[in-house]
């Protein structure tokens, strides 16, 4: 990743994983989510607020390069590819402890309003995103 604009370091958690101690595949994006909504909180952004909205995801996609076990210490680093009118979409890559790529791939949020309807990211939010 060229320019990640934030890095999030934990751990794999044991409920995250199946029988065999592997991550199990869709888990891979509550890691996306802690680091963004990290990044966000890190910003003086909105997470979700039942008054004011929040930032639902669209679409997904992920490339699994290599298994994650459970204890496994991992990175989380985050790229804000492309900001729309209403929606960001963000590039992320989970490393392994030894910088190994474990997972890349990346998701589209939409900032919706308190009744779910598309609102315009604001300039200020821009500004907050480094964008």
């Amino acid at each position: 990743m060229d320019a990640p604009v934030h890095h999030h370091a934990c751990e794999v958690a044991f409920g995250d994983t199946d029988a065999s101690g592997w991550m199990h595949f869709p888990n891979i994006f509550r890691y996306f989510e802690e680091a963004e909504h990290a990044f966000l909180k890190s910003r003086g952004l909105l997470v979700f607020d039942r008054s004011q909205g929040g930032w639902p995801r669209v679409k997904v996609s992920c490339d699994f390069k290599r298994p994650l076990l459970t204890g496994d210490r991992i990175e989380v680093l985050l790229e804000i590819s492309k900001i729309g009118n209403s929606s960001i979409t963000w590039n992320f890559e989970v490393l392994t402890a030894a910088g190994e790529t474990a997972a890349h791939g990346s998701v589209t949020t939409v900032r919706v309003n308190h009744q779910g309807l598309t609102q315009a990211i604001s300039q200020d939010e821009r500004d907050k995103l480094g964008h």
